[in-house]
């Protein structure tokens, strides 16, 4: 019970995306019209797999998830964000500030190792075209989603734990727009040598571990398409991958610049910049990224607006 007797913080400020409070009416719209559009593209991805009988694969069905991650992952900053942004009330509870970052690692890594298997998935795709039934069956599938999820909240529920054991009595203020980490130890009186060692090592490999994997899928997918002797071959199997490639790009590119970056070039506004990219830029351009380079998705989105022209005219 000392820690609590020493904690004084029963509230924290989240700074916010900027110090400059004349730009909060601007970027409120524009974060809202970010928040709007990603969530009409994942949800519409996620409702013309789910409703298209010939998307029922394990590539959709990881992208499938993929959109519902998108969707959580911005959900659980960005609505705080705008409430801030529009009413200039910038505090948020202790229990709040926890559960926010509880739930931002757990979809965060989720999103990292989602990334991972869709990128086995096109190595087996690929690679042992011929295999690929038997391997990426629906139970193996779901297997790997159901376990990487399991990770993911295990992997959360100890980083949270661990800052929550932390007694916050310097400042209250946290520079960020939301809950995150790092702003948050170092609101801590207390050592967080701990906190620091477990995100080094622990999150790290969680981290690392499934880049490495999707590093070197596309090294033997790579190695496969250029041995093949057919130029519209080589063509249609890179299509295939590259929509995945450009969003592991995004998404990886961002956490690397934000936490693997030398100590000396660090900055709390390149931070918030690179959250920007990583928590609500990356999730909005996913499905479009997607259904722009993906031939079944835009025949199945466009059968869906066909159907509902169509329902619209008879109604009326």
């Amino acid at each position: 019970m000392e820690w609590r007797n020493q904690t004084t913080v029963t509230e924290f400020v989240l700074e916010g995306p900027t110090d400059h409070e004349e730009l909060n009416n601007v970027l409120f719209v524009v974060f809202m019209a970010m928040y709007s559009i990603n969530l009409l593209g994942n949800g519409t991805m996620i409702s013309i797999i789910s409703g298209n009988s010939q998307l029922h694969t394990p590539m959709y069905l990881f992208l499938c998830v993929l959109s519902s991650v998108d969707m959580c992952l911005t959900s659980v900053t960005v609505p705080k964000m705008l409430s801030n942004l529009i009413s200039g009330n910038k505090n948020i509870s202790f229990s709040n500030c926890f559960t926010q970052l509880y739930f931002f690692i757990v979809f965060a890594i989720e999103e990292c190792m989602l990334l991972s298997i869709m990128a086995c998935d096109r190595y087996v795709a690929v690679c042992n075209p011929l295999h690929y039934i038997t391997i990426m069956n629906k139970k193996a599938c779901l297997s790997t989603v159901f376990a990487s999820l399991i990770i993911s909240i295990l992997h959360a529920l100890l980083h949270t734990l661990l800052a929550f054991r932390l007694p916050f009595c310097r400042s209250n203020k946290i520079q960020h727009f939301f809950c995150d980490l790092t702003p948050l130890l170092q609101l801590s009186c207390k050592d967080t040598s701990i906190n620091e060692l477990v995100i080094f090592t622990e999150a790290s490999v969680l981290i690392i571990g499934p880049f490495l994997i999707i590093l070197v899928s596309y090294i033997y997918i790579i190695k496969t398409i250029l041995k093949m002797h057919s130029a519209g071959g080589r063509y249609k199997t890179f299509s295939t991958c590259s929509s995945h490639f450009m969003v592991v790009t995004l998404y990886y590119g961002s956490i690397f610049f934000m936490y693997f970056r030398p100590s000396s070039s660090y900055s709390m506004e390149k931070d918030k910049i690179a959250s920007v990219v990583y928590n609500v830029l990356s999730p909005m351009l996913n499905p479009f990224i997607y259904s722009l380079r993906n031939k079944d998705v835009k025949i199945a989105l466009k059968r869906a607006l066909q159907r509902k022209v169509s329902i619209f005219q008879r109604a009326n």
